[in-house]
């Protein structure tokens, strides 16, 4: 019964369940300092196993900071230069009448706008739509009154436009492979213009209208596709949205890490390319898909999406979705972003579904496992360097704890194999104080250790956390050479003391030599909380002062392992007594043992 208690008592690590949630804590808090929230703890470690980004471009690969720069009609075109959201810019062109027009309709199928706050215009909605009001306000020094609408069809992802009706006119704007196979002969030139517009990495938006027969009332009821015909073309919109200055660096830094980028998103293809040629994501050889292109069988799309720098455009939320589901069939650990009312499938199948906590919707955020506050890329590779710290830091503390099992286990199979002959060394309420006592805290710190300078430089870790190393590690180095530190330091005090077997058992003799062996285990679990702190280098290489959380829980660890020795009502509860001074020599050799066969299990890996 006593052995049945013992061998669950040291094999259960009372302290691991609060350490692993204090560092998935701990992972969240520094990410939460580095504008990514974690909406669900368990995110902190699957972000270190990350192996393939899946980002939108607008606002996570560039600024969302939409400028519309030229207008396209069939009387010519019309560039406008200007800062920001002001409505002060330079216009240069003829067509000026034939833009404003194509502007004020594509501002009247819009809801977005830019607001004057005190001295600075700021956008009110979305960008996009904020910068054709903007436009609007460009090129006819005012804009009318926001007539109500009769009635709005709003944006679908799947017919890629909206409309509006004022008064007795359908105003339509959307992409143009959308809007113009509804113009009929007025199209004209406009899809040559489309393409050479998208190739220098400007969205292109179409814009047309149709004075509608009959009574306003007659249309009010009706689909979209019933109003949507005959229209004719006003002109194109071409708007700018400069990259992120750093986003190309970025992109390397996760490709440092072994990590693939793909672009996904709802631009024209040729935009979509331009765009990540300029900020070096393209891989080599180019690749671009069209939503539309993609494959019924699930195994080819994988096969065609699992490639680095690969760029996905024209793509619909169900689309993104098995973008996801292709991935992961290859073995990844997919990160996807989102920010619309319908991405919440697809974050909600990726391994990290990534929202957008500046432009995202409520939907979006709800579905996501991290929501970056600053909508940037750069905090997705942040959170990701963040999660292999975590990861790393639970293996650490695993290690730690696991190691420590071994010393509190093997007493108690030496006293069942001598049939309970030779003296119990740590008895059960020993191991409670070590695993509850002196153990958490340097448990705690190892949790924090903060991401080290070459997180990032190495691939993602695709192993399990109990793996063959960490064991052999565990069983046969670490916990091996504290085991029997431990057994000599108790020995060696029982044996001087005069004990022999067949004799009766000393009760003062035995307390003192578990008292042996209990600080020889302290003490060499000391030793391993810094043995602990890398996997490669041994513990004078590593900077004693760059977890100061843990140098403070090795004084109070000691502090402990004082109350217990030398706190009468405190050991007697223990079943313990100070040991003599050999029995704290040989207790003591358990740090530079520690310390001897971490550095060799390092140096012969």
């Amino acid at each position: 019964f006593l052995f049945a208690i013992g061998v669950a008592v040291a094999l259960v690590p009372e302290g691991l369940l609060p350490t692993v949630t204090l560092s998935l804590a701990m992972g969240a808090q520094r990410m939460a300092a580095r504008h990514a929230l974690v909406r669900n703890l368990e995110a902190v470690e699957t972000l270190g196993s990350t192996t393939f980004i899946c980002t939108d471009k607008t606002g996570t690969l560039t600024q969302n900071r939409m400028n519309a720069v030229e207008v396209f009609t069939a009387d010519g075109r019309v560039k406008v230069t200007g800062e920001g959201y002001q409505p002060d810019a330079d216009i240069e062109g003829t067509a000026i009448s034939a833009a404003t027009r194509t502007a004020l309709g594509a501002r009247a199928a819009s809801q977005g706008r830019a607001v004057l706050h005190g001295a600075e215009w700021r956008t009110e909605g979305d960008p996009m739509e904020a910068a054709i009001d903007v436009l609007a306000r460009r090129l006819s020094g005012s804009v009318p009154e926001d007539a109500k609408p009769a009635r709005r069809f709003a944006f679908d992802p799947r017919r890629r436009r909206e409309s509006v009706i004022v008064g007795a006119t359908l105003f339509v704007k959307g992409a143009p492979e959308s809007v113009l196979p509804l113009c009929g002969e007025s199209a004209g030139a406009a899809a040559e213009e489309v393409e050479a517009m998208a190739s220098r990495g400007l969205r292109v938006m179409a814009v047309a209208m149709r004075e509608l027969p009959g009574p306003v009332q007659d249309w009010l009821g009706r689909l979209p596709e019933e109003a949507e015909v005959d229209l004719a073309l006003l002109g194109l919109i071409a708007l700018h949205d400069p990259p992120r200055p750093d986003v190309g660096d970025v992109i390397q830094t996760a490709r440092e890490a072994g990590i693939k980028v793909g672009m996904i998103t709802g631009d024209h293809p040729a935009t979509a390319a331009a765009i990540a040629r300029e900020i070096g994501l393209m891989g080599s050889p180019e690749l671009v898909l069209e939503g539309s292109q993609f494959p019924e069988d699930e195994q080819i799309l994988g096969a065609l999406l699992d490639r680095d720098g690969i760029v996905v455009s024209r793509v619909s939320p169900e689309q993104k979705l098995r973008v996801a589901k292709a991935l992961q069939s290859r073995g990844h650990v997919v990160a996807m972003t989102g920010d619309g009312v319908n991405d919440g499938p697809a974050l909600q199948e990726a391994d990290i579904g990534v929202a957008m906590g500046l432009s995202g919707t409520d939907v979006a955020r709800e579905a996501s496992d991290l929501v970056l506050l600053d909508d940037h890329f750069a905090t997705i590779v942040a959170a990701i360097e963040q999660g292999r710290a975590t990861y790393a830091n639970i293996h650490r503390f695993l290690t730690y704890h696991l190691t420590d099992n071994v010393a509190e286990l093997t007493p108690f199979v030496i006293w069942a194999l001598s049939g309970g002959q030779f003296p119990l060394a740590l008895g059960v309420l020993q191991i409670l104080a070590l695993d509850i006592g002196t153990d958490l805290l340097p448990a705690l710190a190892l949790g924090g250790e903060p991401p080290g300078k070459g997180v990032l430089k190495r691939p993602p870790e695709r192993r399990h956390l109990m793996d063959r190393r960490l064991m052999f590690r565990v069983f046969c180095v670490l916990g091996a050479v504290e085991a029997v530190m431990e057994m000599t330091a108790f020995s060696v005090v029982l044996f001087g003391g005069g004990w022999a077997r067949g004799f009766p058992q000393n009760a003062g003799l035995v307390m003192a030599a578990s008292g042996a062996a209990f600080t020889a285990v302290v003490l060499g679990q000391l030793a391993n909380a810094f043995a602990c702190r890398s996997a490669t280098r041994p513990p004078w290489n590593q900077g004693w002062f760059t977890n100061r959380l843990l140098l403070w829980a090795v004084l109070a660890e000691i502090g402990v392992l004082a109350v217990c020795l030398y706190v009468l009502p405190v050991s007697a509860v223990l079943g313990q007594l100070p040991p003599p001074p050999i029995g704290f020599g040989v207790a003591a050799l358990a740090v530079p043992a520690v310390f001897a066969a971490d550095w060799a299990h390092k140096k012969l890996r």
